[in-house]
């Protein structure tokens, strides 16, 4: 299984050096949220996970109050301002409020969001989420995306799959200064969930 670590604003400057030097083989970086809101740190952590040749990943904390088109954009806006995407980099919708909102609506804002990624970017995005959002049905028809499940409780690499999905790809085990993941595969295999360029982009 490779290792990976996942960061955010409440992190603040992150030691991606040392994490490559402890065995860390990915990770993710909190990119943006709704429609407006940008990760100070995520240039800088993005830059530095290329710097450190970890397999980078970019998420979006969603708000499915809000329109799922505008926060494709904020998001993809301020991937773009980092760098862009490179092969190989991941992406991640992280699903984990519901706004109050039923969840039909809930799961179609996370439908519409991640076919617009798609459509753009031809990354299949990752869904974060955890046991008790998924049962409750937010996450219908997310089954053909990647499910990163948040489930500290169990042991490293031993989740329990909630529907719509029946396997895990990443396991967030521990939550703590640094959330510890991992991915049960090849580096080569977590690079192939991620971004290739189409020939016109080469």
């Amino acid at each position: 299984m490779l290792h990976g670590v996942d960061v955010s604003n409440w992190q603040g400057s992150v030691d991606w050096a040392e994490h490559a030097g402890d065995g860390v083989d990915f990770g993710f970086a909190k990119a943006s949220e709704g429609t407006g809101f940008t990760d100070k740190w995520f240039a800088r952590n993005w830059l530095a996970m290329r710097e450190n040749w970890l397999v980078c990943g970019a998420y979006h904390f969603g708000h499915p109050k809000a329109d799922p088109v505008d926060q494709a954009r904020h998001f993809l806006d301020v991937v773009d301002a980092a760098g862009g995407l490179r092969r190989g980099d991941l992406i991640a919708l992280d699903l984990e409020r519901s706004g109050h909102l039923p969840p039909r609506e809930v799961a179609a804002f996370a439908r519409r969001w991640c076919h617009v990624i798609s459509l753009v970017t031809g990354v299949r995005p990752l869904i974060y989420t955890f046991m008790a959002f998924a049962r409750r049905g937010y996450c219908q028809g997310l089954g053909d995306y990647p499910l990163w499940i948040a489930a500290p409780s169990r042991p490293k690499g031993h989740p329990v799959v909630p529907p719509p999905w029946e396997r895990w790809t990443i396991h967030q085990y521990a939550h703590g200064s640094t959330d510890r993941n991992v991915f049960r595969g090849s580096r080569a295999q977590l690079a192939e969930l991620g971004y290739r360029p189409r020939r016109r982009d080469a």
